[in-house]
C-alpha cells in the first residue's frame, strides 16, 4: 500500500471541509497547518446562524456573493476566536486565493500557501505574496488519491465498456457512457 504525502493528506482534509460549502456557486475548503498539525479548517459559507446561499439563493452585488464567507478567512478567523496563533503556518486551499483572502493569510503570519486548482488568479495577489516572501505552491489534487481500489474500478468498467461494445450497442450510446466514465475517472 503507498502511503499519500503530507501535501495530499492536507489537500484531502481541504477537499473534505469544501463538501461542507453552502455556495451554490462554488464550493471551497481551506485547511490551517503548523508542524503538520491541523490548527483550523474552513468552508465558504454564511455567517453563523445566517441565510445560507443553498437555502436563499446568493445575495450578489458587482458579481461577488456578499452572503458567504471565504474558506480561508474562516479557518483564520477560527484561529483568532480559539487564541490559536497562526504565525508560520501553512494553508491548503481547494482553489487559489482571491486577493482579500490573500491579504488576510499575509496579516496572520501565513508563510505558504497550497492550492490545488486555478480560480480567477489574480496577479496582484501573486505580487503581494512575493512582496511578503509567502511561499505558493500548486498542489494537484484528484479524488481518486483517497480511494486505494480506483485502478481496479478503472479497469472494471473499461472491461463492461468492451463487453457493452463487443455485444451490440448503438455506436451513440456507447460515445455516451464512454463519455461518463471518462468524467468519472478523470475528476
Amino acid at each position: 500500500m503507498n502511503r499519500i504525502s503530507w501535501n495530499e493528506y492536507f489537500m484531502a482534509q481541504s477537499h473534505l471541509l469544501s463538501l461542507r460549502s453552502t455556495c451554490t456557486r462554488l464550493a471551497v475548503g481551506a485547511t490551517i497547518v503548523r508542524d503538520k498539525r491541523v490548527i483550523a479548517g474552513g468552508y465558504n459559507g454564511s455567517i453563523t446562524g445566517g441565510d445560507h446561499c443553498i437555502d436563499h439563493g446568493c445575495y450578489v452585488i458587482d458579481n461577488h456573493c456578499v452572503r458567504t464567507i471565504h474558506a480561508e478567512m474562516n479557518a483564520v478567523l477560527q484561529c483568532a476566536k480559539f487564541g490559536v496563533p497562526t504565525e508560520g503556518a501553512e494553508i491548503y486551499v481547494t482553489h487559489f486565493p482571491c486577493l482579500q483572502c490573500a491579504k488576510s493569510i499575509i496579516q496572520a503570519g501565513i508563510q505558504t500557501v497550497y492550492y490545488a486548482q486555478n480560480y480567477k488568479n489574480h496577479p496582484y495577489t501573486m505580487e503581494l505574496f512575493n512582496l511578503a516572501g509567502v511561499t505558493v505552491q500548486h498542489v494537484p489534487f484528484q479524488q481518486n488519491q483517497l480511494d486505494p481500489q480506483s485502478v481496479q474500478k478503472e479497469e472494471l468498467v473499461n472491461e463492461l465498456l468492451l463487453e457493452v461494445e463487443t455485444n451490440g450497442t448503438s455506436d451513440e450510446s456507447l460515445s455516451t457512457l464512454k463519455k461518463r466514465a471518462l468524467q468519472l475517472f478523470s475528476s
